[in-house]
């Protein structure tokens, strides 16, 4: 099963730049947006690639967050959020149950300038694991989408500079750990050790053209699926927002 996940920092907005063109070419089974920035109506004509069920989260606030799975397998059952009034005003989630695992698409909320949603963030955290590890009392879990947070030194192009920043706090490094911690698996670093490999790019500076970026798009899997992880993946060189699409295949 071919699993993918793109930040597109507006699904109006990347319908213009060849979006379905990218999903008639990448072939995915399931398809997690993140930022779609619309509500469903907003879409509704768009022609969508044929075999695919559609499903949005949309946040209260027009034009903000939003979530999106696209999927052509079958699903057993479709969530937006995660049961908690505090977090699900803002269609950051959307629940996918298949029949021997859950797929929880998630855009994580960013802890703004100078860590001003910081105290916010790490209640998300701890909630959001809270509401996975429930999900695996049942069948394991696959979570994907933008985490917003930079894990290691090795996933952002210039940590020193970074240290402390939203994204790269110590605060949200360790609300990784701790799904790490529980025995999430961190599925693009099981295939690849290197460095360089970065899912975001700002805008500014030509940051892109010299892989000025960090890694904050993730798959994190069950250590009960670790068997069926055939390979992880990012996309650079998939343009349109100014994250890139990063996949996992499942045996």
């Amino acid at each position: 099963m071919k699993l993918v996940s793109w930040n597109v920092n507006g699904l109006r907005a990347v319908l213009k730049k060849g979006f379905l063109n990218f999903m008639d070419e990448a072939q995915p089974d399931v398809l997690c947006l993140q930022e779609t920035k619309c509500q469903p109506g907003d879409v509704e004509n768009v022609e969508w690639p044929f075999g695919y069920e559609v499903h949005f989260s949309a946040a209260v606030k027009k034009g903000y967050s939003g979530t999106a799975v696209f999927s052509r397998a079958p699903t057993l059952s479709v969530t937006e959020g995660i049961g908690s009034a505090e977090h699900d005003q803002e269609g950051r989630t959307l629940t996918v149950e298949f029949e021997d695992f859950y797929l929880v698409n998630v855009y994580v909320p960013n802890a703004q300038h100078e860590l001003a949603r910081l105290p916010y963030r790490q209640r998300w955290d701890a909630d959001f694991l809270a509401y996975l590890q429930k999900l695996e009392q049942t069948k394991p879990v696959v979570t994907c989408g933008d985490l917003n947070v930079a894990h290691q030194e090795i996933d952002l192009a210039r940590p020193k500079a970074n240290g402390g920043n939203p994204g790269f706090s110590n605060e949200e490094r360790a609300g990784l750990d701790a799904f790490l911690d529980h025995g999430f698996i961190d599925t693009f670093r099981e295939f690849e050790q290197g460095p360089d490999h970065y899912s975001w790019w700002t805008y500014r500076a030509g940051a892109r053209g010299r892989n000025i970026g960090w890694r904050i798009d993730y798959f994190l899997a069950s250590a009960a699926l670790k068997s069926r992880l055939e390979s992880a993946w990012i996309s650079p060189e998939v343009m349109g927002s100014d994250h890139c699409p990063v996949g996992l295949e499942l045996k």
